[in-house]
């Protein structure tokens, strides 16, 4: 089946695009289960990422288009089909294809000092940019899908508080409400809290910048001499810095902490900037809701894969353990002191 689909969309490429492929390597990472990936190979050796998106909107093609006409370093433009497009349908999903620029992940390191720099200078060039009529139109406000988030939360939770007897048969369904039942009073107080503080975000807007929205280490490639390329823009928004900042400062991957020394590399990349800690705070908490309850959500799911939902149950408990997201969106939410401004430095 998956070989019969990788045919296919050989074929489309090379009508579509005009670009005859040799081979489709089917690529398994990645955290987007509406979306499929190939590293896919030219008779001429130019390696490219071919990607079915089943979820979400363009705007992602658009921004990077955009933006690497802006001369913005560390993007990688997708190409653009015979008819102008930056995609072509596939039995109702969008395929796109993007030069493949990198083998190697940030997460799989290692990074240099020149590294972190580049990655903060990427974000500074990003969030520099001006916001066009069309990228206004295109992307949505960052954090506006919390009311979302907070309404899923609230499913799962009383999912795992009463489940129905197909639940009640599952080891992993019992498993996991245990795992929410120990954390339950932090998730509930998180949740009211992102609500509160939403109000904040309303009455004390931030600059509106074009923001990745999902820059963590799984999203940015090492090249050579430092270079670094950041990917992967499907949760492109419009957002106060803060949305993409927190990934330096908010400690997002518990599994792939960044050091203070790091932070220093990516801050002194990125520019002299004020930092907010309420809105810092408020994007981490989003997060954490979205991460949790989307995670679980897929663990959840009796008529996934059993090899999927075990990794799914695997990032919710990571997720809520002492050095997981939720952990530190609370510690976030709790340590803010009304009394203190805004002023996080590099």
């Amino acid at each position: 089946m998956v070989q019969d689909v990788a045919r296919q969309v050989a074929e489309q490429v090379r009508t579509g695009f005009g670009l005859r492929l040799s081979t489709m390597e089917h690529v398994t990472s990645g955290a987007d289960e509406h979306a499929r990936l190939w590293l896919a190979r030219s008779a001429d050796g130019g390696r490219y990422a071919v990607k079915l998106s089943g979820g979400g909107t363009p705007a992602g093609l658009v921004v990077t288009t955009y933006l690497a006409e802006q001369g913005v370093p560390g993007i990688a433009a997708p190409l653009r089909a015979a008819d102008g497009r930056l995609f072509i349908d596939h039995d109702g999903r969008r395929l796109s294809v993007v030069p493949w620029v990198s083998d190697q992940r940030a997460l799989e390191g290692p990074m240099t000092g020149a590294h972190w720099r580049a990655y903060g200078e990427v974000l500074a060039a990003v969030h520099a940019v001006p916001v066009t009529d069309e990228l206004s139109r295109l992307l949505p406000a960052g954090g506006a899908a919390y009311p979302s988030i907070v309404t899923a939360t609230r499913a799962i939770a009383a999912r795992l508080r009463d489940p129905a007897p197909a639940d009640l048969a599952d080891p992993l369904v019992a498993e996991l409400a245990g795992v929410w039942s120990a954390v339950a009073d932090r998730l509930g107080a998180l949740t009211r809290k992102v609500e509160r503080r939403a109000v904040d975000q309303r009455d004390r807007p931030g600059p509106t910048v074009v923001c990745h929205g999902d820059p963590h280490l799984g999203n940015l490639l090492l090249g050579a001499d430092g270079q670094v390329w950041l990917i992967d823009w499907d949760d492109a928004v419009l957002a106060p810095p803060e949305c993409d900042i927190m990934f330096v400062l908010g400690g997002v991957l518990a599994f792939a902490p960044i050091t203070v020394e790091q932070q220093q590399a990516v801050l002194a990349g990125y520019g002299g900037t004020d930092v907010d800690p309420v809105r810092l705070a408020w994007f981490v908490a989003v997060r954490a809701l979205d991460d949790v309850s989307d995670w679980t959500r897929q663990a959840l799911d009796l008529d996934a894969e059993a090899a999927d939902r075990a990794r799914a149950a695997r990032i919710v408990r990571g997720l809520v353990s002492p050095v997981g997201l939720v952990t530190l969106a609370d510690a976030a939410v709790r340590g803010l002191d009304p009394r203190r401004g805004p002023g996080i430095r590099p």
